[in-house]
């Protein structure tokens, strides 16, 4: 993969990151509502399928809100699990640290290339 196109996923993968923070804060937001069904993004997984499948064009992957079927409702109707979203959140903010680090890395050796180039 060349340099430009890791960049570009890497933001990408930040994207998803932010916008999962967004919809765990709408489930935490939404823990009382009778009804609600909470909401899942996913990205990293058919990231994953698509890499296993061989499928070489990785931008047309892109991420997918999913209600949660899984997660067993309360008597209201609603899924939400205050400790389900708390662990999400974690594991998204690990998630989002290590892309920010990882694409940051990389632009500093852009950097240095491009100045040791001069």
């Amino acid at each position: 993969m060349e340099v430009h196109g890791s960049n570009d996923l890497l933001g990408r993968l930040l994207a998803a990151a932010g916008e999962r923070s967004r919809v765990i804060a709408t489930n935490l937001a939404n823990e009382n509502t009778p009804g609600y069904r909470r909401v899942v993004l996913r990205f990293e997984e058919l990231l994953r399928g698509a890499i296993r499948k061989g499928d070489g064009d990785l931008s047309k992957v892109l991420p997918r809100l999913e209600e949660d079927l899984v997660t067993p409702a309360r008597p209201d109707g609603n899924n939400v699990d205050l400790e389900l979203e708390m662990n999400a959140l974690r594991q998204n903010r690990l998630l989002y640290e290590s892309y920010a680090a990882v694409l940051a890395t990389r632009l500093e050796i852009l950097r240095s290339s491009i100045e040791s180039g001069r």
